[in-house]
């Protein structure tokens, strides 16, 4: 598909893989909505890339229906891309994990992206196509020490993106999992600082291009799931 003129929607689109993601939309063309908690942070990031900024925190779940019609809004009715892209974690040990951590977490990575999407739907169905991409994790097809929480919430990411997928593709809908392995960015950064590239680790630039070229493939096929390392991983 080619992205001139085509209308994205990134959540988490502040910083990280979402702001990277967004630049890349918009170089060759796009119009490109980004979301964040931080509605200040977010204005600056929006002025920066060019995009249009909704400040939107996507665990607020009575919020999403009004939020996703002024996403709709903002794009002039149309939206070709959904990027799922927001998301936190906490690394409790089991014995140490509350009730508090599994909702903050599920509220962002399964529950929050479920309902915008199923907001957006109607509207990829309406047109006869769209293109969802969900960020999951290396950690949705591997569990590691600490990762009770945050593997679980991508396990269940990708059981509903092959869910997806079943679903949606009579309606012309292409879905994608895209799974990076550790990545440097302001993730688990309580600061929310972004962290500098380390040549063991993929910068966000990787997962931006994934995304990307996952997109312009032309509609006769999709991809149904990507992982992607670090060629160095020591």
């Amino acid at each position: 598909m080619k992205l001139q003129n085509k209308n994205v929607l990134i959540t988490g689109g502040s910083s990280g893989i979402g702001k990277k993601t967004a630049r890349k939309f918009i170089e060759k063309g796009a119009n490109v909505v980004i979301t964040g908690r931080d509605a200040n942070k977010l204005k600056e990031v929006a002025n920066e890339l060019g995009a249009i900024p909704l400040p939107f925190d996507i665990s607020d779940l009575k919020s999403i229906p009004i939020k996703a019609k002024e996403a709709v809004n903002l794009l002039k009715g149309k939206i070709d891309v959904l990027i799922n892209n927001a998301g936190i974690g906490v690394f409790p040990l089991l014995g140490e994990v509350t009730e508090q951590n599994l909702m903050d977490v599920y509220n962002t990575n399964v529950f929050g992206l479920v309902l915008l999407t199923q907001e957006i739907l109607p509207l990829f169905k309406k047109q006869n196509y769209g293109d969802i991409i969900n960020i999951g994790s290396t950690a949705s097809s591997k569990g590691f020490a600490r990762g009770t929480v945050y593997a679980s919430s991508k396990f269940a990411l990708r059981g509903i993106t092959q869910s997806w997928q079943a679903e949606l593709r009579k309606d012309n809908i292409r879905v994608c999992l895209v799974n990076p392995s550790e990545v440097t960015t302001a993730f688990a950064d309580t600061n929310r600082q972004e962290r500098k590239e380390e040549s063991n680790k993929l910068g966000s630039e990787d997962v931006a291009h994934t995304i990307v070229s996952i997109i312009e493939m032309r509609k006769k096929g999709f991809i149904p799931e990507v992982t992607i390392w670090a060629t160095n991983p020591f």
